[in-house]
């Protein structure tokens, strides 16, 4: 069964709403980070914060990531961004190097591409044997029980496009000089490669989708829509996460 193919890519907020609807949902994630982090309620620290963000290359994660922290004090919280492993970080463990920055109690860390490289751009591009990659399924999913056994909210976004809107964005960062930069001869093999790179989605979603650590879907085709998604999404987590402890994130707060 294929979960992308149910993704609305027909979504939209207009300008205007969805301003008013990112400003609200930012202003909700600012109350819960603060009361996360002890600076509200009873100053007591909650759980770690770790979100994760996947997506087709031109999705919008780099917008999406700065909407979510935007209204942050970045003091509070750690973005990191991951590319190809360097030949240190290939002598040890795929998952090994993402354990630094991974948040610990009152903190929040946003993963701006992560672990599941080794199911995806690695099992495509043949960097990872067969082997290893199948294995990484097994390994990904203990991993992530284990975090959200010790207490950590992960919040794991997929930020799905059509290949048409795609497209349209790839050529019109070719075609602007200031963000030309950001588009690589990579990025257009990879587009060469959508079926294959759609099977492995489809199937990274249906072994690593798990009750401790379920995957949300963001149809992208609609800038506003998608980064309004992602800030309700991970306030949505972080509420689910702060009532299963017995705080209302609702209620008066005194500290």
């Amino acid at each position: 069964m294929s979960r992308l193919a149910d993704v609305d890519l027909s979504l939209r907020l207009g300008k205007k709403e969805g301003k008013t609807q990112l400003a609200a949902a930012q202003q909700r994630l600012v109350h819960l980070r603060l009361l996360l982090g002890g600076q509200l309620g009873s100053g007591e620290l909650g759980p770690p914060l770790c979100v994760l963000i996947e997506g087709w290359d031109a999705s919008g994660k780099g917008g999406a990531i700065k909407r979510l922290v935007g209204e942050l004090d970045l003091r509070h919280v750690r973005v990191a961004q991951f590319s190809a492993p360097t030949p240190d970080e290939k002598r040890h463990h795929f998952m090994w190097r993402f354990w630094p920055v991974l948040p610990g109690w009152g903190g929040m860390a946003v993963l701006d591409r992560t672990w599941y490289g080794r199911v995806l751009v690695e099992r495509v591009e043949g960097f990872a044997p067969e082997e290893a990659w199948r294995r990484a399924y097994d390994e990904i999913v203990d991993l992530e029980t284990t975090l959200a056994a010790e207490g950590m909210v992960l919040v794991k976004l997929w930020l799905h496009l059509s290949p048409e809107e795609q497209l349209r964005r790839f050529e019109a960062r070719r075609d602007d000089p200031y963000k030309a930069w950001k588009l690589t001869d990579e990025d257009w093999r990879n587009r060469g490669k959508r079926p294959e790179y759609t099977a492995a989605v489809e199937e990274m979603l249906a072994r690593t989708d798990s009750p401790a650590a379920p995957w949300h879907l963001v149809a992208a085709e609609d800038k506003r829509w998608a980064r309004v998604d992602v800030v309700r999404t991970v306030c949505a987590a972080v509420e689910q996460a702060l009532r299963a402890r017995g705080i209302d994130p609702d209620a008066p707060l005194h500290r």
